[in-house]
């Protein structure tokens, strides 16, 4: 019966455990964008380094705060329900509605940056309509997520096990190559003074590499055990994805003139090319595929929930809440789909570099509103003082805003100009749905 399925959240759908959740963190956060972050970061030279370290620890900051608000507060739905039990309505969604366009913004452009180097490992691909190859990965995931959340979660599990070999292929490279011939490292080193601007501009730019340290917490409702389980995948999940990008960037750094890193399209297949066997570049792309698709299955998995919440907390039209027999939000789903199929059609003919630095820019901006309002929410559970546990509450609340402040900073004036547009574009919805359904809303 269609009522049964209609906005059921029950403890019978918490079907995403540990490994699952853990696995949406990393799969999300190591997408395609760090197997392009060292050519961007190439031209700061060990500013990139600092910047690096810098991110790490804002990023083990923000993971603290979802962590002890998903601790603190298990049965919320998610981030929205974090941001509007402690900031009220409007900062909840507008959070949550710059975020929610930067999940379906980034399926395009992953299906359409994935069909560049599908081109690499099958050349007759590149024969084909490249926005016609995109859709079709886009909807393939969609299809893959309307069998259910827990389908979805396993595609992840496996992706994100296949996504990490050519990083620990590189990692053993450039282990091999300090061992074996140290002088490689000593050959190129980069120039750049360091300086704080610099720094501070590498940092902004690495931080879109980490986006979806918060994950594990947008299912919240059909995660078992989400008090225990959310906190340990986002803390775990993150903790790895950081150790991961700072050994394998730091190997392209070290190993390619500076120069020549800064225009390569694909840094990585480089160094492999050049230090272990010619033409094994073209197998590290194979897995630059796997890792996109990994990304494209989690946040298409992501983007569907959280129209399901939204919807369930009547900040958007309730159709989208209905799951189908399978417990799947099917039209939301679909819905985002279609948004997702616009922004291919419209960037398609983009290149792979161009496209990706447009996509930093939308999608950073749009995920910082979301980073401030949870800092923000559990200072003001601190002040509360109404939940078990305060204690340490607050450094992490002033650490997580005082790194996103730093990220704004390093944003630049256009970024956040394009910030304030995303939210201010949601705000007549809200006014539609808070005269439709004021109860829901209010």
């Amino acid at each position: 019966m269609a009522s049964d399925h209609a906005v059921s959240g029950d403890d019978g759908q918490r079907k995403l455990g540990f490994w699952m959740c853990t696995a949406l963190v990393v799969g999300n956060t190591i997408g395609i964008g760090i197997f392009l972050l060292p050519a961007s970061l190439a031209p700061f030279g060990f500013n990139a380094t600092i910047g690096w370290l810098v991110t790490v620890l804002g990023c083990v900051a923000l993971a603290n705060v979802f962590a002890r608000l998903a601790r603190e507060m298990p049965n919320a739905d998610g981030p929205y329900g974090f941001i509007r039990a402690t900031l009220g309505d409007i900062p909840a969604f507008i959070a949550m509605w710059c975020y929610w366009v930067s999940l379906w913004i980034t399926n395009a452009a992953i299906a359409t940056g994935v069909v560049g180097y599908l081109g690499a490992v099958f050349p007759s691909v590149a024969t084909m309509q490249p926005a016609l190859v995109a859709l079709a990965l886009l909807w393939t995931f969609v299809i893959i997520n309307l069998f259910g959340v827990r389908t979805g979660g396993r595609v992840q599990v496996v992706t994100t096990a296949l996504k990490l070999l050519p990083m620990l292929a590189v990692a053993l490279l450039g282990g091999w190559l300090l061992l074996t011939a140290p002088a490689t490292y000593t050959a190129h080193l980069p120039t750049a003074p360091v300086d704080l601007g610099h720094v501070v501009t590498a940092s902004t730019i690495a931080l879109f590499a980490m986006l979806g340290l918060e994950s594990a917490t947008v299912p919240a409702s059909r995660v078992k055990d989400p008090g225990r389980t959310i906190p340990r995948a986002t803390i775990v999940g993150t903790l790895l994805t950081a150790v991961v990008y700072l050994i394998v960037s730091t190997v392209p750094m070290m190993l390619i003139p500076q120069g020549e890193l800064a225009t390569a399209n694909a840094p990585f297949a480089l160094v492999m090319d050049r230090f272990a066997a010619a033409g094994s570049g073209r197998w590290l792309a194979l897995f630059v595929v796997i890792s996109g698709l990994g990304a494209l299955n989690g946040w298409t998995l992501l983007v569907g929930e959280l129209t399901r919440a939204m919807a369930l907390n009547g900040v958007m039209p309730m159709p989208l809440a209905r799951n189908n027999r399978r417990g799947a939000p099917a039209i939301a789903l679909v819905v985002t789909g279609l948004l997702g199929s616009g922004m291919v059609l419209l960037s398609y003919s983009r290149s792979l570099v161009e496209g990706f630095t447009f996509i930093t820019n939308v999608v950073t901006a749009a995920n910082l509103p979301l980073y401030l309002c949870a800092s923000l929410a559990l200072a003001v559970l601190w002040r509360r003082g109404d939940k078990a546990g305060v204690r340490g509450m607050l450094p992490v609340a002033v650490l997580g805003t005082a790194y996103v402040i730093f990220a704004f900073v390093g944003l630049g004036h256009e970024p956040f100009q394009l910030g304030v547009v995303l939210a201010a574009a949601g705000l007549p919805l809200y006014l539609f749905m808070r005269v439709r359904r004021p109860a829901a809303v209010a």
